[in-house]
């Protein structure tokens, strides 16, 4: 199917990243979908009803009086947030990923922080909420695919971890690594993607008092399929940014590999801004579906955020360094 330039794609069309990535993925389900079996078992897979849970009643009283909207912008709601996610340590199909990862166990929990560091140090999970205080954070994520949610996320500044290291002079890139266990999330043992998940940030981002680490959401701790125990958030970045379940904190000299610059990285740079007018070589990137409205709303420079963070990248070419 040819789209004219500028033209939007529903997201519901997309086919996922991992499987456009891998061929021999997609033409493995296309020889299945010969047989008639094969394809009622394809479509049940990628196809089952989202695992939706009922939100705690604490959640419901909150979002009812509106504790975790933004100005103009109420939060998306819990069900939608633990039900429709990107987890492909688990599964490519958004809606699967909560079934998927029921049972995830995420205590005990540890996250190292070490290369360029004074102090490098193992933080348990536990030890590292007692030294950042939780704070809810309500920021809007949006993915690269054209959708969008606001989440009330429970958090602290990454900088308060950092700090805790000492960063040495040397260090200006800040690497991190999601857990690598095939057993625990099994769709590590497909090639859809180079495991583990690795991401990265320069210093200065990192630093920034927008950057969190997540370990909640809605006040409650996040669920596997949220990135649990421990998540990055940076709400001016496109949501893939979001490295899940975080096992290592690495601060480096150069600039580290990213998993979806790895894969594509005609597609996907290693700054990731969320930025209306650079297109994605297969969707436009100019407006956004926010889940659980009707419809498409504008997509803004910075995700909304560019008066916190546009001095951050003076003099940068953004459609260079995207």
């Amino acid at each position: 199917m040819s789209m004219k330039k500028g033209e939007t794609i529903k997201s519901s069309e997309i086919t996922p990243k991992g499987v456009y990535l891998n061929r021999r993925l997609f033409m493995r389900g296309a020889a299945l979908a010969v047989s008639t079996a094969a394809t009622g078992l394809l479509y049940k897979q990628l196809l089952a009803p989202a695992a939706k849970e009922p939100a705690p009643e604490g959640i419901r009283a909150g979002a009812a009086q509106g504790r975790w909207d933004l100005p103009g912008e109420p939060a998306t709601g819990y069900d939608d947030i633990t039900s429709y996610n990107n987890f492909y340590e688990f599964t490519t199909s958004k809606e699967g990923v909560a079934e998927k990862s029921k049972g995830f166990v995420t205590r005990p929990w540890a996250v190292s922080v070490e290369g360029l560091v004074n102090k490098p140090r193992v933080f348990d999970l536990d030890e590292l909420i007692r030294l950042a205080p939780q704070e809810d954070r309500i920021y809007r994520l949006r993915c690269v695919e054209g959708w969008s949610m606001v989440i009330p996320w429970l958090g602290f500044p990454l900088a308060r971890l950092l700090e805790q290291a000492e960063p040495q002079a040397g260090a200006r890139f800040v690497a991190f690594q999601t857990l690598l266990d095939p057993k625990r999330l099994p769709n590590q043992r497909s090639r859809v993607l180079d495991w583990p998940y690795v991401e990265g940030l320069r210093l200065d981002e990192a630093m920034h008092p927008l950057t969190i680490l997540a370990t909640g959401l809605y006040g409650e701790p996040l669920p596997p399929q949220d990135g649990a125990p421990v998540r990055l958030v940076v709400p001016w970045k496109y949501g893939f940014k979001s490295i899940k379940s975080i096992v290592r904190v690495t601060l480096v000299e150069r600039q580290p590999p990213t998993t979806w610059n790895i894969a594509a990285s005609d597609e996907y740079g290693f700054y990731s801004n969320v930025n209306p007018g650079v297109p994605h070589p297969r969707w436009s990137q100019s407006s956004e579906r926010r889940i659980g409205e009707f419809g498409r709303r504008p997509t803004l420079l910075f995700n909304g955020y560019a008066d916190e963070v546009a001095h951050l990248y003076a003099g940068m070419d953004l459609r260079k360094s995207f």
